[in-house]
């Protein structure tokens, strides 16, 4: 037992490598599924009917079809298209595209969470669409929606090993290998374990700081 734990701490960079690859794929996405996903929402407050059935089908389309499937397409598919990514830049963009669905519906509801009553307010006060939308409308549905985006946010962190089937250099991947090498098979899942515990504990108590904080803000 010692000498596979030995073996562990042999490895321990190519680890911590994967490790890094797999924050950097995460946030990545992250980044790109909530810019997305909040454009998404804020279009569809005003534009015209056949624009929001469009991006209706978007949404539901990426909610159909499970990510292993989409990150096929991206990066097998892709080249058919003229779109030739490296695995790693395949797999930020096709799980921030993935995310960008759940994130659209996860801030469509907070919109519409927040009372009409505000909105019409300041249409008569004369404050200008975007300002309402970034001053008025968006600090109160934060509140609503900080426990949703934080469930989101921890699911995309578990689908970052799907990108190991791909060939990014992930944590999955660095410790499948190792483990397959030496053969110490539970010792580098109980590390795979312990890695992502951590990932979603500090996005827990993140998540929950950031609900105080905002709450706090909104009450002064």
């Amino acid at each position: 037992m010692e000498a596979s734990y030995a073996l562990l701490v042999r490895y321990g960079p190519d680890i911590l490598n994967g490790f890094g690859i797999t924050l950097l794929s995460w946030v990545g996405a992250i980044a790109l599924g909530m810019v997305l996903g909040f454009l998404i929402a804020v279009v569809q407050l005003s534009a015209p009917r056949w624009v929001r059935v469009l991006l209706r089908i978007y949404i539901e389309i990426l909610r159909t079809v499970p990510f292993l499937v989409l990150l096929f397409v991206l990066y097998y598919g892709g080249p058919y298209f003229g779109v030739s990514l490296q695995a790693l830049d395949a797999g930020i963009v096709s799980l921030g595209v993935y995310g960008s669905a759940y994130f659209a519906e996860i801030f469509r509801s907070g919109f519409a969470a927040v009372p009409k009553g505000h909105v019409e307010a300041a249409d008569c006060l004369g404050i200008s669409r975007a300002a309402t939308v970034l001053r008025i409308q968006l600090p109160q549905m934060l509140v609503i929606i900080v426990p949703s985006l934080v469930n989101m946010v921890i699911i995309l962190s578990k689908e970052t090993s799907v990108l190991s089937i791909v060939t990014v250099p992930e944590l999955t991947a660095v410790l499948t290998q190792i483990g397959s090498e030496q053969f110490i098979y539970a010792q580098t899942l109980l590390v795979l374990s312990a890695c992502y515990l951590l990932i979603v504990g500090v996005t827990q108590k993140l998540g929950s700081w950031a609900e105080l904080r905002i709450g706090r803000y909104l009450a002064r």
